[in-house]
């Protein structure tokens, strides 16, 4: 059983606990773990199309940890001069490489989270707070690809009677008609459907809906495991555990046994997807080669 087909709500637990680790931690070694957790899953998920992406996240970080360092001026430890003359500091450096491993880390995660949540787990959870959202959401939803598949038929429409095959004016002319005809027809969808859901009682009080989903002991387990290692997550942010100070010098909280504790929560937490994937794919592959 692999991390996707728990609950919907253990999913959306887990990557609001990732996502608000990786923005609020201001520590290195939190960051990286986070990071890294977050590569090798989308790897497992996606394979070499992640490898790609992470690479770009993780260069993307280097670029904006050299700008920001280029540009703002603090700490005591200077590492060399730039072309204007300014200073560039290992405080500012490192804080610069911490912004951008932040939101590289987020956007990994976010991979991950495009993976696991699908329409239907969107629909399941906001369907429970706000009926009306999960409606608007359904419809939008199947209208994308809708939108795509018309307007490929209505452009090899219009090139079949020879609209747009002549020089660019006449291009851009069948570019902006093309446009203006699929807006009257996405308005005209959305009117279609939204009589359509509204006639089945869609906006009706009361009204219940169909789900796959359902809670049982396996998930029970994975709460329980997961709330305990934000619990020690949370411990460590209120004990300042997670913070880490650039100016004007570097500074942070000495490693003790309880750091050593606190880091191991949150490398548990981060990698606990990805070890519940493999797992279940390991009694997979044994179930098979008994049966």
């Amino acid at each position: 059983m692999r991390f996707s087909d728990y609950h919907p709500g253990i999913n959306f637990c887990f990557f609001a606990a990732a996502l608000a680790g990786t923005i609020l931690f201001r520590h290195p070694v939190y960051l990286a773990l986070s990071f890294c957790a977050a590569a090798l899953w989308s790897m497992e998920l996606k394979e070499a199309k992640a490898l790609w992406f992470d690479a770009l996240a993780l260069l993307l970080a280097a670029l904006f940890a050299l700008w920001y360092a280029s540009y703002h001026h603090f700490g005591v430890t200077p590492l060399w001069t730039n072309r204007v003359g300014n200073e560039v500091t290992l405080e500012s450096l490192l804080y610069g490489l911490m912004l951008g491993g932040t939101i590289a880390a987020v956007l990994v995660w976010l991979n991950c989270l495009h993976t696991v949540f699908t329409a239907d787990k969107t629909i399941y959870l906001a369907g429970r707070i706000a009926p009306k959202l999960a409606l608007f959401l359904a419809i939008l939803l199947r209208l994308v690809p809708r939108i795509k598949t018309q307007w490929r038929r209505t452009a090899a429409a219009r090139r079949g009677i020879g609209c747009g095959t002549g020089g660019l004016p006449e291009r851009c002319r069948n570019w902006v008609r093309l446009f203006s005809g699929m807006v009257t027809w996405t308005l005209d969808s959305i009117v279609v459907l939204s009589d359509a859901m509204r006639s089945r009682g869609a906006a009706l009080k009361g009204r219940t809906a169909y789900s796959l989903y359902r809670f049982d002991h396996r998930d029970r387990t994975l709460v329980i495991a997961i709330f305990t290692l934000i619990t020690l997550c949370m411990m460590a942010f209120l004990l300042g555990q997670t913070l880490m100070r650039f100016d004007p010098m570097l500074h942070f909280s000495p490693i003790t046994t309880v750091s050593v504790i606190f880091y191991a929560a949150w490398t548990a937490l981060c990698l606990l997807p990805l070890g519940v994937d493999l797992l279940g794919g390991y009694l997979f592959r044994r179930a098979q080669i008994r049966h």
